[in-house]
């Protein structure tokens, strides 16, 4: 399956589970009055609509290279994250105010086995469905589905601690229901948090972990021609990396000859998954524009010579 079909299925399924535990939570809260349950349905549905943002941003990412987007679409996707960033703060906002009115008023109510059920039932799902988004996610390099795998697991914990208010609140002590309540809300506003800090470094250009630029300077310097490597410069543009470097090389060898020694390492670092663009610039050896305090790596052959 190729990239775009994959995420518009994750898409998809995840807006589908997300409506279902809408209703399902949604319908016990009307039955039974419960805060905790309640501010579930509204994590559910705050999920459900920014699912729905998510396979629309997605379909709008996962569209080809045109004229006004030569490099494709998929800078788009860290907008999508955030956007799905700002809902989850809403949600978290409106359920942390029900609970604390609650809790100020001292309405609580009992909710008993069908509480239970839904929320038992919502925690194995949305765990199920948060290892499955972080697989995707990590195959396809995708921001937007790795945002929804996070909120995903924190759904875990927060149908958890509305599960134990519910069980305390039917046990006798009724406080527990709008404090597992506010407990959601605090999950939810984390989760807000993470996907912004996760999806800021994608806009802003961040350089990419320091194991990605290793694996770019080992994939140069493999080249038998390639005597050095520096001025190395890779960062985020959108979900991928585009890097720039400096390649030292013979100075004697033929336009054409370079030209084939540019194309072969190019080749090869644009084949890791992460890495979009890659510009390489070629510097002839003899000229010493290689600094030994510069980030870069020199060749094995040309590193004996010096010793």
């Amino acid at each position: 399956m190729d990239r775009d079909t994959a995420l518009r299925h994750v898409g998809l399924l995840v807006l589908g589970i997300n409506a279902v535990l809408a209703l399902a939570k949604g319908g016990v809260y009307v039955t039974t009055g419960s805060i905790a349950v309640g501010s579930e349905a509204v994590n559910s549905l705050a999920d459900a609509v920014y699912s729905l943002v998510v396979v629309a941003g997605l379909y709008v990412t996962t569209q080809p290279p045109d004229t006004t987007h030569p490099h494709g679409h998929e800078r788009i996707e860290p907008f999508v994250a955030l956007f799905v960033a700002l809902g989850i703060f809403a949600a978290g906002i409106t359920v942390l105010w029900n609970a604390v009115q609650s809790i100020l008023t001292g309405t609580v109510a009992v909710a008993g086995l069908p509480a239970i059920g839904v929320l038992a039932g919502a925690a194995l799902v949305k765990y199920l469905l948060y290892r499955y988004c972080l697989q995707m996610s990590e195959t396809y390099h995708s921001p937007a589905i790795k945002a929804a795998a996070l909120d995903n697991r924190i759904d875990v914990f927060t149908a958890g601690a509305a599960l134990v208010g519910v069980v305390g609140a039917d046990l006798g002590v009724l406080v527990l229901d709008p404090i597992a309540g506010a407990i959601v809300s605090v999950g939810i506003l984390y989760t807000g948090v993470e996907i912004v800090i996760d999806n800021f470094g994608y806009l802003v250009g961040v350089a990419p972990p320091d194991g990605l630029r290793e694996e770019i300077l080992d994939r140069a310097l493999a080249h038998p021609e390639v005597n050095g490597v520096h001025d190395v410069v890779p960062h985020y543009v959108g979900p991928e990396v585009d890097v720039s470097l400096h390649l030292e090389i013979e100075g004697n060898r033929t336009l054409i000859e370079a030209h084939d020694i540019e194309t072969t390492v190019v080749e090869s670092i644009r084949n890791i998954p992460e890495i979009d663009d890659v510009f390489v610039h070629l510097d002839p050896k003899e000229l010493g524009e290689w600094k030994e305090n510069e980030s870069g790596r020199i060749g094995a052959e040309e590193n004996d010579d010096n010793e």
